[in-house]
């Protein structure tokens, strides 16, 4: 699987998710499965570079390769000079959003709402290609199946952007106007898949590993992509990579075993959001990874009350030692950990998205 001139070490992708795909999580999604890691979304303006929010999406200290940065605006020349800013940064490929479905997002006309727009999201495309070229740097595309049901364009999309040099295309296999309701559908997923050369990611409702060996066979993409079932859930990435090669579920990850991976990325997030910030931030992280376990709401409860780090860490290191003396393995989760709550959701999407 290459990205332009760039290797992969698989075809398990980690989705760009605002507010949460910062590099802390990105890099536990990589050590635990994921082939490859899309940073969150990067505003195009020049004047929220210096913001806090933009500095740490643009901070890759550490991060392993390949880094890969999406920038969301509506403006070509703007968008072509966040594509040189986030490369003098360190990304080795640059993601286009265009499929971003947030109303503050969509009312300035950037992400899915560029796909009412051909024109315009082809001059953008065309910029950004060539801005990253003279650098050798790849670029990629992710969008919706079209704005609407009546008015899905994903495919006429995906020839002018391959004609322009997109080196990759990842297709939510939703409208934007469904948002996150409903299923996904994958029959435009595979339509673009016919219509052009280069790779092509399925992405929506992929939350499970024989969800992603059926989404492969049915579209015949080259990759899935993997978002809010990685949520709580990042060692997906590994149990799907295990499915794919033996046709066989490995076993639930040690209760043990899990709660070091949480606590190592507790330490990695704090050391990028400071305390402050850090505690608040953390909770959601905390919140999915036992949300679906036993005693895992009251605990969240109590834990959404404590305001330092190390009132943090030591109430997950006894919730999940508790539940190891009764559960060696991780018990399964009372659903498959995919949904969000709407109101979660929504949070997500306008706290991450308000800079755009």
């Amino acid at each position: 699987m290459f990205i332009g001139r760039i290797e992969l070490p698989n075809r398990l992708f980690v989705a760009p998710m605002a507010g949460v795909t910062d590099r802390p999580f990105r890099q536990l999604c990589k050590r635990l499965g994921a082939g490859y890691a899309v940073s969150e979304m990067v505003t195009s303006r020049k004047d929220l570079w210096n913001s806090l929010k933009t500095s740490r999406r643009a901070n890759h200290e550490g991060e392993t390769a390949p880094i890969s940065v999406q920038i969301a605006g509506t403006d070509a020349a703007m968008m072509a000079e966040a594509a040189a800013y986030n490369i003098e940064r360190g990304a080795q490929i640059i993601d286009i959003n265009m499929g971003c479905p947030a109303k503050k997002v969509c009312n300035k006309w950037a992400g899915s709402a560029l796909m009412q727009d051909e024109p315009l999201a082809l001059q953008i495309v065309q910029a950004v290609v060539d801005a990253c070229a003279p650098h050798n740097v790849p670029v990629t595309l992710k969008m919706r199946t079209g704005w609407s049901a009546e008015h899905k364009n994903a495919e006429r999309i995906a020839r002018a952007a391959e004609q322009a040099g997109i080196a990759m295309l990842t297709v939510h296999g939703r409208t934007r106007e469904q948002g996150y309701k409903g299923h996904a559908e994958y029959d435009t997923i595979a339509a673009v898949k016919a219509a052009v050369k280069i790779p092509v990611v399925a992405n929506g409702d992929i939350t499970s590993p024989e969800k992603a060996r059926d989404v492969l066979a049915y579209t015949g993409a080259d990759a899935v992509m993997i978002g809010r079932a990685a949520q709580g859930r990042p060692w997906i990435f590994g149990d799907i990579a295990h499915f794919l090669a033996t046709g066989e579920h490995r076993a639930a990850p040690l209760t043990l075993q899990v709660k070091q991976w949480l606590l190592e990325h507790l330490e990695d997030h704090y050391g990028l959001y400071g305390e402050f910030a850090g505690v608040r931030t953390a909770r959601k992280h905390i919140g999915w990874a036992v949300r679906a376990l036993p005693g895992g709401e009251d605990f969240r409860a109590q834990m959404n009350l404590l305001d330092t780090c190390a009132d943090q860490v030591r109430a997950v290191g006894d919730y999940f030692d508790q539940l190891a003396a009764d559960h060696d393995r991780l018990p399964a989760p009372r659903d498959n950990g995919a949904d969000l709550d709407d109101e979660e959701e929504q949070t997500a999407h306008t706290a991450s998205c308000h800079e755009h």
